[in-house]
Formats: C-alpha cells, structure tokens, sequence
C-alpha cells in the first residue's frame, strides 16, 4: 500500500515549497486509490486542492471537522480589504462570510481605519489545514488582523511579509498602548452582526471590552469569548446557514462574560499552563472523521 510519510514529503517540501509538496503528495494518493488518502490525515489532501467544488454552497459538519462545498473566494484586494499570506489560499470561505467581510470593512472605515486586513478563512473546499487552526473547516470562521492598514495596495510579497501587532501588553493582564476606541468600535460592530454566533479574543482584550461597557453592550459582549492567543487578530465564528449539514455551535453563556468567569483567565492556572506533553497531542484528523459528503467534496472535478 502506497504511504506517502512526513519525512519525505518535509524533504520535497524544502526544496519546492510546502503547497506543491501538498499536491504532489495528493496527486499521488489519487493514482493510488482513495485507501491512500484514507491512510493520511485529512488536512493533506484538502491543502492540496486549489478550486472550489461547482456546486451550491453548503458548509458540512462541524467547526472543526467538516468540508465546504460551493465556496466563494474573498477577492485578493477590496475596497476596503486585503486579503494576507496568499500563499496558503485561505481566502475562500461561505458566501455569507463573505459578505460579513465586506459589511465589517465598511465598519472599520466608519471606526476611522482605511478597511481591514483578513487572514485566514478556509481552503477552497475547506477541510482542516496543516497548520495553526484546528476551527475554519467550513468556511465560517475568519481571523481578522488587529494592525489597522497602513495601505491597501500591497503587494503579493509584501503581505508574506508583514505581521500583525500584539494588542496584549507583555504581563498579559491588559491591552497595551497601541489599543484604541477604534479597536473597540470594529469588535463590536462585528459582535452587534446578526450573522456572527461568537468571536474569540485575547483575554485581556475581552478585560479591556468589559471596562468600557455600558448596561445596553451586554447583548453583544456576550458573544466576545477569552481564549489563549488572539493577541494580533480576533477570530469570528458566523452561525450556520439554513442551507447545508453544518452542526452549530451551543451558544454561549448567558450574561455579557464579565464576571468570575472571566477572571479565571488571568490566574495562574490559565495564565501559565504546563506545557503539553508531546505524547498528548491532539489525534489528527483523518478521512473517516469528516462527514461522509465530505468525501464528495473531496474528490469532485
């Protein structure tokens, strides 16, 4: 049976580049038969493929383990918007994150910010990635940077370039100088969307939030959760559509997050957590753990 390992494919990655290495390595497990993608993770396979599947749109099983079919892709440059890191084609998401996109683009220029700079959403038929996310497998999940643009006509190599900015000062218990009311303004106007079931920030971002609110913020408060990182972009998460196999998520708790709940982040425990062992990684999501429709989405021309 043919495998393709992670020391060779490493090995062909070094020489031309990790999205060709990705293809090849696919290509190969297709002329193989569909039992040698089975023997791979997932994230393979969908990191290979560079088109959308020609169908309705319709994002398949969870946040983090499902497929999308019918995706549309965010233009490289907008308006008010630019997409980043071109190179991992993670510019394709649902068509109603799409459009959230564009909405909050105008909110930021309203804010007093020229539009935004987006990062990932998903592959073009989504699925998991190879790198840093476990979420964005269905084309409803976005990472929007916190660095206001300086110009909106970068070029391809200058976004491989540039990062963004850490809005989280070095103790991690508040935001640090760099943070404006502008800030504030694009977070909420994204959580006051109706599309929109939770956003996820840094914890002292949440703190600072929770600081300047007032009685009528709550609603949308309640959508802004803590969770580690987050220091540079906050990741928004789109409810499911009516179309689609797409399992949503519970909502979150009652109440704007404000309380005990959100001091828990900044004790020790939270803080400083030990570091994981390398034996107690996260399984890697293969084939069989994805929705059976993914498959389909898969291996469409």
């Amino acid at each position: 049976m043919f495998t393709f390992g992670r020391s060779k494919l490493n090995k062909w990655a070094h020489g031309c580049g990790v999205r060709r290495a990705l293809i090849f390595a696919f290509s190969l497990a297709v002329a193989f038969g569909t039992g040698a993608q089975d023997e791979q993770p997932a994230k393979f396979a969908f990191s290979a493929i560079d088109a959308p599947t020609q169908a309705a749109p319709a994002p398949l099983g969870g946040y983090a383990a499902g497929c999308l079919a019918g995706a549309a892709q965010l233009p490289e440059t907008g308006a008010r918007w630019q997409a980043m890191r071109l190179s991992r084609n993670r510019n394709w998401g649902h068509p109603e994150m799409i459009a959230f996109i564009e909405r909050l683009s105008d909110a930021a220029q309203v804010a007093g910010w020229p539009g935004l700079y987006v990062g990932d959403i998903s592959h073009p038929r989504g699925g998991p990635m190879v790198s840093s996310h476990r979420s964005h497998q269905i084309g409803l999940d976005a990472d929007i940077w916190l660095r206001a643009p300086d110009s909106l006509e970068l070029s391809t190599a200058e976004r491989e370039q540039i990062s963004s900015s850490s809005m989280v000062a070095a103790n991690r218990l508040q935001v640090n100088d760099t943070w404006t009311g502008a800030h504030s303004k694009i977070i909420k106007a994204a959580a006051r969307d109706e599309a929109v079931a939770r956003i996820f920030v840094n914890a002292a971002i949440k703190r600072r939030l929770c600081r300047d609110r007032t009685e009528e913020d709550a609603d949308w408060l309640r959508k802004v959760r803590p969770w580690w990182g987050h220091d540079s972009h906050f990741h928004v998460r789109l409810h499911c559509p009516e179309t689609g196999a797409c399992l949503d998520q519970e909502p979150p708790p009652e109440g704007d997050g404000c309380n005990e709940e959100l001091e828990w982040w900044f004790t020790d425990e939270a803080l400083y957590p030990p570091p994981r062992d390398p034996e107690d990684q996260p399984p890697e999501i293969m084939m069989a753990d994805l929705p059976e429709a993914c498959r389909g989405v898969l291996d469409a021309q």
